[in-house]
This record gives structure tokens, C-alpha cells and sequence, in this order.
């Protein structure tokens, strides 16, 4: 339980001080394969008692397998993990969270309707004959709360509160259930730099009281400021885990992070076109910070981040359909601010989740194919049945979708034949700007180099395409230039080739100043 008293016995002090020396969580040899893909290979290194533990890669790097393989969400394919010294193999995330180790996700998993307490005992409550009743429970979840931050009300509904608070809540509900360790994936993303310093102060409480914590972030000036050991994955493997005392500054941890030239695939493409197709002013809303660019007619461009730093939401804003100030020109016109009004302009959004925003999953390829594109096929509002086969046969043939028929229902494709389907329902709207958001996201190395040859495909025919990735070997293998993004602005934008400085790159989206004027 997580205790608000300081020890005032010195040697109780030592005692813990060589505690915190002894690793609470190993994991040896741990391995996990996917069909056709090793995502974790044989990664080994151990956490310290009561240290804040770092997670560093890019990426791809192996990170969130490795979490789901703590927490239970997968099982290792091979290799072992011990928590506390003991055996450590948990089943589910409930299993997880049994033994002492709990996760805060990106995503807030709180009640907004009900009460801070009522989160705070969630799915712990204690009940007779069906009844809800008072136990140790209540007083406990309350003096856990107290103790790591006394500024937020029991009694108030969730609702009320900020996202800072509303982690911290997530947080005292973990440390009141018995948690020893506690992974935080990204806690940061979505808060401001006062809420940030508020969860900082929470996690050393945390540390003090002896609460392992293991910190997942892109943001390497907060793994400086409040880790102490980091581990260091890159594809899949475990490179290095080091104190940060030990580490200089962060070019050395970035080196550690590459480890390997990721531009060799990148050959020179010169523009086609002087010509503006698209320019963007000042765009803002709650994530963008005056964002200002252009796009030429047949480049291919870059929008490269992380977590957080606002590319989907740079796509949106460009397909109207998020809200922003600010405006957004294309081919010399103002863009109506809506999906619509940008696909009759001849703009198409690829977007980042496809089966929830880019498939009709219960329609068929065919049904797909054309949803863009209707009047092209419709006569007095009925569509011709023959142009739809044709056309959805041609883009099936064009793109390679490995289907037996058209008639086929886009929930039974493979991830990367249903992003070929989005890929061809944005085609066939010919569009003169495609935006791409995360467009290989869960697809199969080869399903990735035919999606990278339709992309420059639609370049070398004269349409301009916006990448918008958070792997870097992606925009780099791509684009002409790319748009380096940090927390919502534009940062830098960096001219690709053969001497293109990856350091750079990583050093400016992870949140470092510019070194060399580009």
C-alpha cells in the first residue's frame, strides 16, 4: 500500500536504499513473434526496486510488445520474466494487475460520470448478499489519493476534471490496489508544461514511497530530468540499459536509438513543378500552433513526429474534418471546411485508423472502391451497376489486392489489402492531393514496398502526396522534403538526400533545439 509517512529510522533508510539496489522485475531472453515478423528478440535487462525506469526506441523499436508482454495483453513466444524474484507469466492484464503491476495506457480508462472515489474503488469494491459495503478500502483509496496530490476532491465527478488530474487519479487507483510497479506509456502526450511538472512531482512522490515506475516517453528531456536507469530498444532488441548519470548528453542516446544509416533507400527525385497546389497558413486549434507550409504539384512531402506532435491532426485539418483557425489554399482557392468540400476540390484522406474512419467493413471491395466517386457512375442519381464492377475490377488489378472477387467484404481482407482498398477509394476520387496518415501502419513488409511504388507512382503522374508517419525510415525512404513536428508546431523542415542528418532529425522531434541552419 502506498504509504504517506516518511521512515524516520535510519536504518530502515539503508535497508530500503538496498532494496532499491535488488532488480523487482527481469525479464531474460524474452522473444515474441508475429506470422512473418520477430517484434521482441531475445531482450534481457532487469528493473530496479523503487527506481523510475526509462523506455526508449523509435518507432517500431519493440516497446509497446514488450508492455503487452509485461501486462499480460500477449504471451512470449519465448524466454521468462520474474517479478519480486518469483516466477512472472501473467495470463491477462487482470493476472497483471493481481500480482502488483499496473499500467497507465495513453488512453485515460476513467468514468467520467461517476465520482473521484467511485474511479478510485473501481473494480475493487466490496459487496454482501449483492450490496455495496464499507471496508478498509474506502479509507485507504482516499489517504493514497491525499498523499499524492491532496488538491483533488473525492467527491467530485471525474468530468470536472483536467487530463493531469485525471491520471492522477489513474495513478492513486493503482497504488492503492497494492501496485509495486507501475507503467506510465506515454503520460504526457496531452498535457500542458505546468500539468507536466504537476505528474512529475506525483511520480518522485512515487519513487520516494518506494513505487517502482517504469516511464514510456518519446520526449527525451523528460527522460533526463526524471529517469534513472533507461533501456534502450531498437528493432526489437535490447541495446543497451544504463544509468543516466552514465549517459553524456542526448546525442548519445539518440546514436543508441539509430544505431544504423536509415536514408540508403532514398533516391533523388526533382520536383515536377514549381507550382503551388497547396499552401497553409497559420493553422491552430487545441493541438496546432500556427502551422504554416506549402506543397508543390507531384512532390511527395513529410510530416514526421511523434506522439503528440500533431500530424493527424495537420491531415484533418487540410480534409476539414477537424475545426482550426487559419487558412488553407488550394490550387489558388480557399478549402470549405469539410470532408466534402475538400474531396469536390480534390483533396483524399488515407486515414490513420482504417477500419474505423477508412472502410465501410460491412460493404463489399466494390462498394468501397466507389464511395467517393458516386456521380462519376450515376446517371439521374442511380448508379450503373457495369462502370462500378469495371472500375472496381481495374483498381483491384492496379493495386494487387489478393481478393478472389470483388464482391468480397472488406472485414475478411488482410490489414494491408484493406489499406490498397482505402488506397483505391481515394484513387479512384482523383484526387490532386492525397493525404497519406500512417499509411503502412500494420501491414506486411511486402504489402509496404507495394504501397511505397503507388506513392511514387501518383508522384511521377503529377499528384502531389503528403506522408504523414512517425517512422522515420518511412518519410525518409519517400519524400523530397520533410516537415520535422514537436507538441503541434512546425519546427524545422529538412531537405532529403544521401547526407541527410538522421541525428538532427531525431534530436529536433524528440523535442531538442536546432543545431545547423538546413
Amino acid at each position: 500500500m502506498f504509504n504517506s509517512a516518511d521512515s524516520a529510522n535510519p536504518g530502515e533508510g539503508t535497508a530500503v536504499k538496498d532494496q532499491e539496489r535488488s532488480p523487482i522485475l527481469t525479464v531474460n531472453g524474452l522473444t515474441k513473434e508475429y506470422p512473418g515478423v520477430t517484434a521482441v528478440s531475445n531482450v534481457t535487462f532487469s528493473v530496479e526496486h523503487g527506481a523510475v525506469h526509462c523506455l526508449v526506441g523509435e518507432n517500431g523499436a519493440g516497446k509497446s510488445t514488450l508492455v503487452k508482454m509485461l501486462t499480460g495483453a500477449a504471451e512470449p513466444t519465448s524466454g521468462s520474466m520474474e517479478l519480486r524474484g518469483a516466477a512472472y507469466r501473467p495470463s491477462n492484464p487482470g493476472h497483471a494487475r493481481r500480482s502488483g503491476l499496473a499500467t497507465l495506457f495513453q488512453e485515460l480508462h476513467v468514468v467520467n460520470e461517476l465520482s473521484v472515489h467511485q474511479n478510485l474503488t473501481l473494480g475493487m469494491e466490496r459487496s454482501r448478499f449483492g450490496f455495496l459495503v464499507k471496508s478498509d478500502l474506502d479509507l485507504r483509496v482516499v489517504e493514497t489519493l491525499a498523499a499524492i496530490e491532496p488538491s483533488i476532491d473525492p467527491a467530485a465527478l471525474v468530468s470536472t476534471l483536467s487530463v493531469a488530474q485525471k491520471q492522477i487519479v489513474e495513478i492513486a487507483r493503482a497504488a492503492s490496489s497494492g501496485a509495486s510497479v507501475i507503467i506510465m506509456d506515454e503520460p504526457t502526450a496531452a498535457l500542458s508544461e505546468r500539468e507536466v511538472e504537476r505528474l512529475f512531482d506525483v511520480i518522485r512522490r512515487l519513487r520516494e514511497q518506494d513505487v517502482t515506475v517504469i516511464y514510456i516517453s518519446h520526449k527525451l528531456d523528460e527522460i533526463f530530468e526524471l529517469g534513472d536507469v533507461v533501456t534502450v530498444l531498437r528493432d526489437g532488441k535490447h541495446i543497451a540499459t544504463k544509468p543516466l548519470s552514465e549517459i553524456s548528453d542526448r546525442s548519445e542516446l539518440i546514436e543508441m536509438m539509430i544505431g544504423r544509416a536509415l536514408h540508403q533507400d532514398y533516391s533523388a527525385r526533382p520536383s515536377r513543378s514549381d507550382d503551388v497546389v497547396l499552401e497553409a497558413s497559420g493553422l491552430s486549434n487545441d493541438v496546432l500552433d500556427n502551422v504554416t507550409f506549402r506543397i508543390m504539384r507531384g512532390e511527395i512531402v513529410g510530416f514526421y513526429g511523434l506522439v503528440g506532435s500533431g500530424k493527424t491532426e495537420i491531415a484533418r485539418a487540410l480534409f476539414g474534418a477537424d475545426a482550426f483557425s487559419g487558412t488553407v489554399e488550394f490550387k489558388g482557392r480557399a478549402v470549405g471546411r469539410s470532408p466534402r468540400h475538400a474531396i469536390r476540390s480534390g483533396i483524399a484522406l488515407v486515414p490513420e485508423e482504417r477500419r474505423t474512419q477508412g472502410l465501410f467493413t460491412s460493404l463489399t471491395i466494390r462498394h468501397n472502391i466507389s464511395a467517393m466517386n458516386l456521380r462519376r457512375l450515376s446517371v439521374g442519381g442511380v448508379v450503373r451497376s457495369a462502370d462500378e464492377q469495371a472500375a472496381a475490377t481495374q483498381f483491384v488489378q492496379r493495386l494487387r489486392i489478393a481478393t478472389d472477387t470483388i464482391e468480397k467484404h472488406a472485414e475478411k481482407l488482410s490489414g494491408g489489402n484493406q489499406q490498397k482498398v482505402v488506397l483505391a477509394k481515394c484513387l479512384f476520387a482523383d484526387a490532386d492531393l492525397m493525404l497519406l496518415d500512417e499509411p503502412t501502419r500494420g501491414v506486411d513488409v511486402g504489402a509496404k514496398k507495394e504501397i511505397y511504388d503507388i506513392i511514387r507512382g501518383l508522384a511521377d503522374k503529377g499528384t502531389s502526396v503528403a506522408v504523414f508517419s512517425s517512422e522515420l525510415e518511412e518519410v525518409l525512404g519517400l519524400c523530397g522534403r520533410i516537415f520535422l513536428l514537436f507538441s503541434g508546431s512546425l519546427v524545422a523542415e529538412v531537405a532529403n538526400g544521401p547526407n541527410v542528418d538522421v541525428s538532427r532529425i531525431l534530436n529536433i522531434v524528440t523535442g531538442g533545439t536546432e543545431r545547423v541552419a538546413q
